[in-house]
């Protein structure tokens, strides 16, 4: 089972009829119905409702809702309810709440409010989903199951004594025995060594980080933790699905929150049946950084589609400043995540709450219910196009020649390292390359580690601190068969414990990459080195006249070109002259290494030479803020033109076909002119 079977691109969102009266229900489906919302997420929050008491059960509530929706031609993606634990479980079980990182026991509040250790919380939240599933199983309205909520929360995790004790126990299922953790810990350094599992204990503010969450004595302990926690909230989700299937086969999902450092979603992937995240962007101008996060979702399930589970209508109210969104963003933003991927559209929330700290956040139908408002219409206009454009896009995936490796280890070792340089970014080092991509016009897929590499004429590994497994051969192999490895500052240093490689970095890269790196400088941000690029050989081999000079900064590789070409020489301090960014042929490609933090320019710069040499910058790279995607289906070819610039733009059709929105037909080379917010969809001739 993978995706649920719908007809259309489902759209609608978080529906909390809990909180409402009957009348209020009727008020909601009519605004439905003017909106075209065919699908509702019932039941996030009920468990104190559904579960009144241990051993009470109250699903009426639920059925009530669900009878509802059916009767109104509606579809439902029905949760668990176990996203936030009831006052009545916290009281009887005060262990069911979490100790914080400084080592604090939390008392009952919020939500995320579950220790993942606890055998009550795990016990009863299975328990309770399971009951949910052999309830509604058959419920005509039900098409997916949706299991607790934005799995994280504060700090990530818990670190109490039931947290400690999983730990070793997962630790002895890792390592196997002392002698195997010693090792991968690294623990002759400062005295560490272990002679019982019941030594070790949790790194956390009272042991290994006296200096905060990133600052940690021993690299080992600390990304195991990491590994433990996100593995142990996993434990939880795959007991609440096994209770489901007992009862049901229907697709099963949780909704991710995109680059969620806290839990590596790769090694959730392939226990949920869908892919589903909440995009919250945390900026006005997002639109690359949310093609990033779309391709980073679609890529957990080797290019499935996934649904868009959760964005705002409107306003985000959990910021200290929220502003609402420009009229057209919501449309240009929801048609984005189609463009990338998503066979659902769907929002939280569908009627603002009246109190706690969600009043504020934006909904379909705001306190008053109006269906008059800018949004709802926006909404309602959103909701006419997806029930216009049908089914034809459902399942459809993403032609991409270009791949970039995204790492939760790689990720976690960088930031919790002490050195070289606190303030580089794993995921602004993504984000930045990802752009540079996004604004070639590349069609790119971000894939984990351990992805196939075979279809990928380029394939770009920014930070790929951690090398494990035959990930270097494949790298290898892309090259050797004629394609460009890109990877840079930071990579091919340590092994899958995070300790180092005993040999030249970069390590198991170094015959790809053609170099070695003597010294690692790091400065304080604002210090820059200008970096001169040059002499970049072009698709024929012949060298390239251009020449940019690049602002570079955090940290500076001192690169000695073991046969690989220099192409950027730093221009300041001790190393002046010395190589920067090299270019190594290998096999029939090549492979790039970028030695510092370029800006963006200069990665532009870099980038575009590569997908340059395979042909693979797209028709509107030179336009400001028009984006191209593409999916495909039954040999059907969708293209997408969106545009997130502030001024309208004229451009020459690349393609001829129908544009699906309007209607009309669309020839090769005709003009088309898009305002700012307008989004086009041409289904191919």
């Amino acid at each position: 089972m993978t995706l649920p079977r719908i007809p259309r691109i489902a759209y609608g969102g978080d529906y909390n009829p809990e909180q409402w009266p009957a009348e209020v229900w009727d008020e909601d489906h009519r605004a439905f119905d003017l909106a075209r919302i065919d699908t509702l997420t019932v039941g996030v929050f009920v468990w104190a409702l559904t579960q009144p008491e241990e051993d009470t059960y109250d699903l009426t509530v639920l059925e009530q809702a669900l009878d509802r929706a059916h009767a109104e031609g509606r579809r439902v993606c029905l949760a668990t309810g176990t996203g936030a634990v009831p006052p009545w479980l916290a009281h009887e079980y005060p262990e069911v709440c979490r100790v914080d990182f400084e080592g604090r026991r939390h008392v009952y509040g919020q939500r995320h409010n579950a220790c993942h250790s606890s055998p009550a919380y795990r016990r009863l939240a299975t328990a309770l989903a399971g009951r949910v599933a052999e309830s509604f199983a058959d419920h005509p309205a039900v098409v997916a199951w949706h299991i607790n909520n934005e799995y994280g929360g504060y700090d990530g995790g818990c670190w109490c004594d039931l947290c400690a004790g999983e730990f070793r126990t997962w630790l002895q299922g890792r390592y196997g025995d002392l002698d195997r953790l010693n090792e991968a810990w690294n623990t002759l350094f400062w005295s560490h060594r272990f002679t019982a599992w019941e030594q070790i204990v949790p790194p956390n503010k009272l042991s290994e980080h006296w200096r905060g969450p990133n600052h940690t004595a021993f690299q080992g302990i600390t990304l195991d933790y990491l590994r433990f926690t996100s593995e142990n909230m996993l434990r939880t989700f795959r007991e609440e699905k096994e209770a489901i299937r007992e009862h049901s086969d229907l697709p099963v999902t949780t909704n991710f929150m995109g680059m969620f450092r806290p839990l590596d979603y790769h090694r959730w992937s392939e226990h949920l049946d869908f892919a589903s995240w909440d995009n919250y962007p945390p900026d006005g101008r997002p639109a690359s950084r949310m093609a990033l996060t779309h391709a980073l979702m679609r890529g957990l399930k080797d290019g499935q589609p996934f649904w868009l589970m959760e964005q705002t209508p409107t306003v985000t109210a959990s910021r200290d400043v929220n502003p609402v969104k420009r009229p057209g963003v919501m449309g240009l933003w929801s048609w984005q995540a189609v463009a990338h991927g998503a066979d659902a559209v769907l929002f939280f929330q569908m009627r603002q709450s009246r109190g706690a700290s969600e009043k504020y956040h934006g909904a379909v139908l705001n306190h008053a219910g109006r269906t008059d408002t800018r949004s709802f219409q926006e909404v309602a206009r959103l909701g006419a196009q997806l029930e216009g454009l049908g089914d034809r896009t459902l399942g459809a995936r993403t032609p991409a020649d270009v791949a970039l490796l995204f790492d939760w280890d790689s990720w976690w070792a960088v930031e919790i390292s002490d050195g070289p340089n606190r303030h580089l970014s794993y995921q602004q080092t993504m984000i930045d390359h990802h752009r540079s991509l996004w604004e070639a016009g590349a069609q790119v897929d971000v894939v984990p580690v351990t992805a196939d590499l075979t279809g990928y004429d380029v394939v770009v590994a920014p930070l790929l601190h951690m090398v494990t497994g035959d990930l270097a051969e494949r790298l290898a192999d892309v090259a050797e068969r004629g394609g460009t490895v890109v990877t840079g500052v930071l990579s091919g240093r340590v092994d899958e414990d995070d300790n180092a490689f005993l040999t030249d970095v970069p390590g198991p890269l170094a015959d790809l990459l053609g170099i070695r790196v003597d010294e690692t400088d790091a400065q304080a941000p604002g210090v820059m080195n200008p970096v001169t690029l040059a002499a970049a050989r072009g698709k024929d081999g012949a060298p390239t006249p251009d020449r940019l000079v690049s602002e570079a900064s955090l940290v500076f590789d001192l690169v000695l070109p073991r046969g690989a070409e220099v192409v950027g020489t730093y221009g300041a301090d001790f190393y002046a002259g010395t190589a920067a960014v090299t270019r190594n042929r290998y096999g029939q490609g090549e492979a790039w290494y970028v030695g510092t933090c370029l800006d963006q320019a200069g990665l532009d710069w870099v980038l575009r030479r590569v997908l340059d040499r395979h042909g693979l910058v797209g028709p509107f790279a030179d336009v400001v803020g028009l984006e191209h995607a593409v999916r495909e289906v039954d040999g059907r070819r969708y293209e997408f033109l969106l545009h997130h610039g502030d001024e309208a733009v004229d451009v020459g059709a690349h393609v001829a076909g129908v544009e699906l929105l309007s209607g009309r037909p669309v020839s090769k080379g005709q003009s088309l002119r898009l305002e700012p917010t307008d989004v086009l969809v041409i289904e191919v001739a």
